[in-house]
């Protein structure tokens, strides 16, 4: 009796460590990854921004923002959504349920990135390319103050990040169970070599 005891907390104790293990290698894969995917979003919107006019500038940060907020809104459904729907269709072998359940078992990693990695840097880019912005805007009206423009411009934008992750926060709620489906479907075509299904059914 003292034996399986002592087995049990040597259990125990090899899957705290495998835990610690995993979170120990999430977080440098997770500080990495961000690494190279702001560089490469801070590249592709400034080579963008320096080779176009003003009008395509707010263009592209109306798209870095809009990303952002769609992220955000992905990683809060993630957060709250319910696993037993998803065990239900994968038990009917719907396509994109599988991959479903197992975001919802990685809600926290997925939630990470999709709030904190690329939503974070969303919020970063955007600023950048206000700034951007300010200075194309500059450049072209020499009448413009760049001080003002800038702090009217990065005002509007926090509003808008806002007022958009907040709308994005009560939809995610609501509809918590379809948007992590839909992200689920979208995953499992990707997966799928030109969109070829897999064995299962679709289901709209």
């Amino acid at each position: 009796m003292k034996d399986n005891s002592n087995n049990l907390k040597r259990n125990r104790k090899s899957n705290k460590e495998i835990k610690i293990e995993k979170q120990r290698r999430w977080l440098v894969f997770i500080t990495i990854w961000t690494f190279f995917l702001s560089i490469g979003i801070n590249l592709v919107s400034e080579l963008f921004i320096n080779n176009s006019d003003i009008l395509v500038s707010f263009f592209i940060l109306v798209i870095i923002v809009s990303i952002g907020i769609f992220f955000d809104m992905v990683g809060i459904a993630v957060a709250s959504a319910n696993i037993t729907p998803f065990n239900s269709m994968a038990a009917n072998r719907v396509r994109g349920s599988k991959e479903a359940v197992d975001i919802v078992k990685n809600a926290s990693q997925v939630s990470n990135f999709c709030n904190d990695v690329v939503g974070d840097i969303c919020g970063i880019v955007s600023g950048a390319t206000a700034i951007s912005i300010v200075f194309q805007i500059g450049s072209s009206f020499d009448f413009f103050e760049t001080t003002i423009l800038a702090v009217i411009l990065n005002g509007l934008l926090a509003a808008v990040t806002v007022g958009g992750k907040a709308i994005g926060k009560n939809i995610a709620m609501e509809h918590s169970t379809q948007i992590v489906y839909r992200f689920g479907h979208v995953i499992s075509f990707v997966k799928s070599p030109f969109g070829k299904m897999k064995g299962g059914r679709e289901n709209g």
